[in-house]
């Protein structure tokens, strides 16, 4: 696997956050995952109240990537763009 540029990566997420296309919740969950894996360094982001179903599928879905490089979150995130939406 190569590694995405960071300007790709960019890309990418300027792609997903601006179209109008509705995609499945688990589809939203795996965008929102990669995403943060990516961008945190830290390696873990908490979605904030546990209370709140909607957090609870968050840290779901981050404890599903938690132990992927950022940059292979990176790389399942503009392949996910590419895809789902199109070619960046």
């Amino acid at each position: 696997m190569t590694e995405i540029s960071d300007q790709k990566f960019l890309k990418a997420y300027e792609m997903a956050s601006t179209t109008g296309l509705k995609f499945p919740p688990d589809v939203m969950l795996r965008f929102y995952a990669y995403y943060k894996r990516a961008t945190h360094h830290d390696g873990f982001y908490n979605p904030g109240n546990e209370e709140d179903i909607r957090n609870g599928f968050k840290a779901n879905a981050l404890l599903q990537v938690k132990n992927i490089s950022q940059a292979v979150a990176k790389n399942k995130y503009v392949e996910m763009v590419e895809e789902h939406i199109g070619k960046v």
